[in-house]
């Protein structure tokens, strides 16, 4: 059974950087693309960053392209997402997926 469980989110202020992980188990984490969304309150779910496989191929909506970075560790079946420069705008419930499968999100808040 795919489970995928978020942790780190939190409280920041603007300026200020978050580290989320997402922990996956029940598959095969190195065979599987794997991405970060997100949804801010009366907003649709977006993209926000994808990783390949490898690791070596990402991509970056537009808004947090320079400021966010996506990584994995597949020894360990987690995928990351650090979070620099955050914004108020950034606020949102962050999920992550792969395989179909979505997490149950973790909450990042950015105000001062």
């Amino acid at each position: 059974q795919v489970h995928l469980v978020e942790s780190g989110g939190g409280l920041v202020q603007p300026g200020g950087s978050l580290r989320l992980s997402c922990a996956a188990s029940g598959f095969d984490f190195s065979s599987a693309g794997m991405s970060w969304y997100r949804q801010a309150p009366g907003k649709e779910r977006e993209l926000v960053a994808v990783i390949n496989t490898f690791g070596d191929g990402t991509y970056y909506a537009d808004s947090v392209k320079g400021r966010f970075t996506i990584s994995r560790d597949n020894a360990k079946s987690t995928m990351y997402l650090q979070m620099n420069s955050l914004k108020p705008d950034d606020t949102a419930v962050y999920y992550c997926t792969g395989r179909n499968a979505w997490g149950q999100g973790t909450q990042v808040t950015v105000s001062s």
